[in-house]
């Protein structure tokens, strides 16, 4: 079972949704999904909303070690993804040398405004924490109380693991930024970073129509014949 946990984020429902049906359609091994709906997480997660966060989910992503009961592997995604190929391709990649896997980038951003005239902020390992990989037994840091506490910089620079050593590098197929890198139609995974093509101000932007022909997929209904 591949354990998937999901930020999610009532302004992007749609992409939440697409996301997952683009996983399920591709994958070779069954596959769970969690959102990580803050009403649901209530009883644990408690921190106020940062100005600088741009997502629901921007902190909550954290607490994936800790709903896994701190067992076995987890892989967290933002929602503002899609799936072009099988996810156990990249559930393969777990490598226990490691507390987290991510892509590695090296993002830049030069725009200080995103989706929603979000604010764009730039820091060191930016889009690390978007695809995760956590061996969540090496990831127990990451209490209640701790991702409830510590600084946006402390969690999404990993500071929680002591040493970027632990640190385990994807390929970045899967996590390819929209806008970002140079377009590759074969991409495993396209990340909407910029804003997903729901929105109407990128409704034609990179791999815009994958999404929406990956939405009328899961739209379909085979009606029986009279």
């Amino acid at each position: 079972m591949i354990r998937i946990f999901i930020g999610f984020d009532e302004r992007e429902t749609a992409a939440w949704h697409v996301l997952t049906h683009s996983i399920m359609a591709r994958a070779s091994l069954p596959v769970s999904f969690t959102p990580l709906s803050l009403p649901t997480l209530r009883s644990v997660f408690r921190r106020e909303r940062d100005p600088m966060q741009s997502t629901d989910f921007a902190f909550s992503r954290f607490l994936t070690p800790y709903l896994s009961g701190f067992e076995g592997w987890s892989l967290f995604m933002d929602c503002d993804m899609l799936v072009r190929d099988d996810i156990a391709k990249l559930w393969a990649l777990r490598d226990e040398r490691y507390a987290v896997m991510c892509v590695k980038h090296d993002h830049q951003p030069k725009e200080t405004v995103k989706f929603h005239n979000e604010k764009q902020t730039p820091y060191p390992k930016k889009n690390w924490s978007s695809v995760m990989l956590f061996n969540n037994a090496r990831c127990k840091a990451l209490t209640p109380e701790y991702v409830n506490t510590a600084s946006g910089l402390e969690l999404h620079q990993f500071k929680w693991l002591g040493d970027d050593s632990q640190i385990g590098e994807l390929p970045r197929t899967w996590n390819h930024l929209v806008g970002y890198y140079e377009d590759d139609p074969g991409v495993a995974n396209v990340h909407y970073t910029l804003g997903g093509p729901y929105w109407d101000e990128y409704r034609h932007c990179e791999h815009a129509q994958a999404w929406f022909d990956e939405r009328d997929a899961m739209l379909l209904v085979k009606q029986k014949k009279a």
